[in-house]
């Protein structure tokens, strides 16, 4: 149980001005020992359409609520908060224009920007190395910055309510990544690239325009959550396959690599090398075939949990390559069961 010393010295550290409706702040009125030990502030529901910069004067905060205001800038005195580990301003009217141009020298852990006016992510706020959750929902957001990739220590992001139509490869170079929420966007595609997000447990996509996923989501084997319904997704095998002749780079590539030439960097330039590596093998068990850039795009059901059939991007290495999936003529319920998951690797499926 709690002494009341110690519960009288967390009343301390805690100053709550928060639903007395100010359209202003001055720390001023504050005493000089109060803003020492000051390390949790709450300012919201008000009427703030300015942060000042007197802000600055409680220099231990820790906390800082200034959500559920008319705030449209933060001001500069924030960024001398060096001990700032949470910020939460949602449901204020901030938009890319409103952070001082020092925000990214914050030490800030958490960060909540939802229900704002950003049609961009800040990149000030890329450079948060120490964020652990980022929350920009509900905002105008129209895409996701490739520099995301910088926040490798974030573990939780928060997108949802946004018009994103395109996911960046770059976020899959976010290891610590355990929650992606991307629901109520403009989504059609996932980049094959998230499935090096090992640290990934709940992925939502619900609300979205996605009418397929790319085969290698199976390889997450430790996501329990994965939210799809609202969207698109094809409710049958689709056969149609795209396909664009490979060029004769390509071709010679093909041979090289599915014949088992040798080579070296001795043998050809260092870019035919790199080339070379980038050779991805065709997922037909009874294919040797590889591909660079010119494949075939088939989708194919694939049975989650023995309940949910979820169709999955493959890619072949020519036309006449066999699904792996369907390598003879089955029905599509034998097709299921031979490619179903089990139910420990994935948890819940939300597909309605």
């Amino acid at each position: 149980m709690e002494s009341p010393e110690g519960a009288a010295a967390l009343r301390d550290c805690v100053l709550d001005f928060s639903r007395l409706s100010l359209t202003t702040f001055n720390a001023g009125n504050v005493s000089e020992d109060r803003k020492r030990d000051t390390r949790q502030l709450f300012l919201n529901y008000n009427r703030l359409s300015s942060l000042p910069s007197s802000i600055s004067l409680f220099y231990n905060l820790e906390f800082l609520d200034i959500s559920n205001n008319a705030l449209t800038a933060i001001c500069e005195g924030i960024t001398r908060l060096t001990k700032l580990k949470t910020l939460l301003a949602k449901n204020n009217r901030l938009d890319e224009s409103s952070l001082p141009k020092e925000f990214g020298s914050l030490q800030l852990e958490v960060l909540n920007f939802s229900g704002n006016r950003f049609e961009e992510i800040p990149l000030q706020c890329t450079k948060l190395l120490r964020l652990q959750s980022l929350s920009i929902g509900g905002n105008r957001l129209k895409n996701i910055p490739a520099e995301i990739e910088h926040l490798t220590s974030l573990e939780m992001l928060y997108l949802g309510g946004n018009l994103i139509s395109d996911i960046p490869p770059e976020l899959a170079h976010l290891p610590y990544l355990t929650y992606l929420v991307l629901c109520d966007n403009r989504i059609q595609s996932v980049p094959p690239q998230l499935a090096r997000l090992h640290s990934l447990r709940s992925l939502s996509l619900h609300n979205n325009l996605l009418t397929y996923l790319p085969r290698e989501i199976l390889s997450l084997v430790d996501l329990e959550e994965l939210s799809l319904r609202g969207n698109p997704l094809v409710v049958r095998f689709v056969k149609e396959m795209i396909y664009d002749p490979p060029s004769l780079l390509e071709l010679a590539g093909r041979t090289v690599k599915s014949r088992n030439i040798p080579y070296s960097p001795c043998d050809m330039p260092s870019n035919l090398v790199r080339y070379l590596d980038l050779a991805s093998k065709c997922p037909n068990p009874k294919c040797a075939g590889v591909y660079f850039d010119s494949c075939v795009r088939q989708i194919k059901f694939v049975d989650f949990c023995g309940k949910y059939r979820l169709p999955l991007m493959h890619y072949l290495c020519s036309p006449e390559c066999t699904s792996p999936c369907n390598s003879n003529p089955q029905s599509d319920a034998e097709s299921e069961e031979e490619n179903s998951v089990p139910a420990d690797r994935l948890q819940r499926v939300l597909l309605g």
